[in-house]
């Protein structure tokens, strides 16, 4: 799949996301890379052959104190081959690159790694 077409499929997933979440996103920018460094996969899972899907980068909306501004944007990353390779069925990428989305979106909103598989979203 070509880069356009699963930019596209990143659209209509984040269009998916309910407008009270979606419009308090302040800030974030959602990009796609191909794959991760193994050295972020090493930093972030501490094995760089890990599988990574996505990951957030920023300072989550509780740990903003009052001088918190005039930052760069939080990053959310989503890594289309490590997508592409597990998830072949279109369907499936596409239910997949939406739960990775809401997953990073839920660090950027606080929540942790546990909390977030709690809520189904692994």
């Amino acid at each position: 799949m070509d880069r356009t077409e699963f930019r596209r499929l990143v659209e209509q997933a984040l269009e998916r996301i309910p407008d009270e979440f979606r419009l308090a996103m302040q800030n974030v920018q959602v990009v796609i890379e191909e794959w991760p460094d193994p050295a972020v996969m090493e930093e972030v899972t501490g094995d760089p052959d890990e599988v990574l899907y996505g990951l957030y980068a920023g300072t989550p909306l509780p740990d903003r104190g009052a001088d918190y501004g005039n930052t760069t944007p939080d990053v959310i990353t989503l890594y289309q081959g490590p997508l592409e390779e597990d998830f072949s069925d279109r369907d499936e990428l596409r239910y997949e690159i939406e739960v990775t989305l809401v997953h990073e979106i839920a660090h950027y909103f606080g929540f942790d790694e546990e909390t977030v598989e709690r809520y189904g979203y692994e």
